[in-house]
């Protein structure tokens, strides 16, 4: 017999013992091809003519394209233990081999709808700064070792609870290997769940001389611009375990604390003399207040003492010009309209010490972006430092004495 002829009784014997093969594997040619030739065009105008978005996002991410090539493999799993026995060497590899097949299309339509889903969540403005990059891929990453573990039993022919305990004795070694990921992914997890910092962030790490806005959070790593331009990165787990200012809800809120000092002069802290008195009548801001605790002044003081003791200061109540002039800075601060009144405002006297005598400005204002907010407070400044001669009293300076002899003989 020449060699044509036993190709061709070669290839009658394969056909006449595995033609149900040949029938199976073109069925699921066309299955594969009528599924992303007819049924998915007709989901994608379906998809567009919907006003939901999700299902777009479906098709934008291919989960529709994926979840295609799994008809064939159904049909395969379905038709196979019909045409080969079950105890079969062939059945056993080719059962093996869609199992795997299976397995990977799951897990590339899972990784497209976690994608899918995550963009959808990210449409809504409230949610759009959430750190759900990270835990996207710490959900896609278990999915893959899921899936890992199901085709690596496949191939080997062990129970996945078998691998899973074989695993389980290499588990010191793998969490000395990858301990920073490790920790990465469990902090990443916790950013995500407690809402810790999100995309858009103002965040301040003294500790780590960060100071900026949050650009990415993924899964191991937040990456952020400093306000010089540079970018730092940092470990997710730096952040779980280091102490950080968050502006967030400074932003949100839309009102922004002031809160600074000025130091005053204690030399010139003084009470008020009649005449002062007269020229701060004149203030319009001023004049409720001291008209109101110039008639109590006046009623404890006729209650209290007789004439020859109000001739000292010492006895009863004056009005002094550090008080006056906190009671202006109040009523500065309340006429400002870029200041939240319903919110906590005020100004207050800090222990004094080598620096003079620090009243502290505490108020809440409307002007949260960087610059407005700095000019704005820059100006408050600038006008109470202004006013402080008209309550006789100075800014402390430390003395530089007279150097004007210097070099002199």
């Amino acid at each position: 017999m020449d060699m044509p002829q036993q190709i061709l009784t070669y290839l009658s014997s394969f056909f006449h013992n595995y033609h149900g093969l040949l029938f199976l594997g073109l069925a699921a040619v066309i299955s594969l091809y009528v599924s992303r030739h007819i049924f998915l065009p007709l989901f994608k105008k379906i998809a567009e003519k919907t006003e939901g978005r999700f299902d777009d996002l479906l098709v934008q991410y291919k989960a529709v394209d994926r979840f295609a090539h799994i008809v064939p493999a159904v049909i395969i799993a379905a038709t196979l233990p019909h045409l080969l026995g079950e105890s079969s060497e062939l059945y056993k590899i080719l059962s093996s081999a869609n199992n795997i097949y299976f397995i990977l299309v799951i897990y590339l339509v899972f990784d497209s709808l976690i994608s899918a889903i995550t963009a959808y969540l990210l449409l809504d403005p409230k949610k759009k700064g959430l750190p759900l990059k990270g835990l996207q891929q710490a959900i896609k990453l278990v999915g893959f070792i899921i899936c890992l573990i199901l085709a690596l039993s496949q191939l080997t022919g062990k129970s996945p609870i078998i691998l899973l305990s074989g695993l389980g004795a290499l588990t010191a070694v793998l969490m000395l290997v990858f301990k920073d990921s490790i920790l990465g992914f469990v902090a990443g997890i916790q950013i995500a769940t407690l809402d810790l910092i999100r995309t858009g962030d103002w965040i301040e790490i003294p500790k780590q001389q960060i100071d900026g806005t949050v650009v990415e959070v993924s899964l191991t790593s937040v990456r952020i611009r400093n306000w010089d331009n540079t970018i730092s990165v940092l470990p997710a787990y730096e952040l779980v375990s280091t102490s950080f200012k968050n502006w967030r809800s400074m932003r949100e809120t839309g009102r922004r604390c002031i809160q600074r000092s000025i130091l005053i002069d204690v030399s010139t802290i003084r009470f008020l003399k009649e005449e002062q008195i007269k020229d701060l009548l004149k203030i319009q801001i001023l004049k409720p207040y001291l008209e109101e605790k110039l008639k109590e002044v006046s009623a404890y003081n006729q209650d209290k003492l007789t004439l020859e003791e109000t001739n000292i200061l010492a006895n009863g109540r004056h009005l002094t010009n550090i008080g006056t002039f906190r009671a202006y800075t109040e009523a500065y601060l309340r006429s400002l309209p870029n200041i939240d009144t319903k919110m906590t405002n005020f100004a207050r006297q800090l222990q004094s010490g080598e620096q003079g005598l620090p009243i502290e400005i505490y108020a809440f204002t409307d002007k949260t972006e960087w610059v407005a907010y700095e000019t704005f407070r820059s100006d408050i400044f600038d006008h109470l430092i202004a006013v402080l001669p008209i309550f006789g009293l100075k800014l402390f300076q430390n003395p530089t004495g007279d150097l004007s002899g210097i070099g002199k003989t």
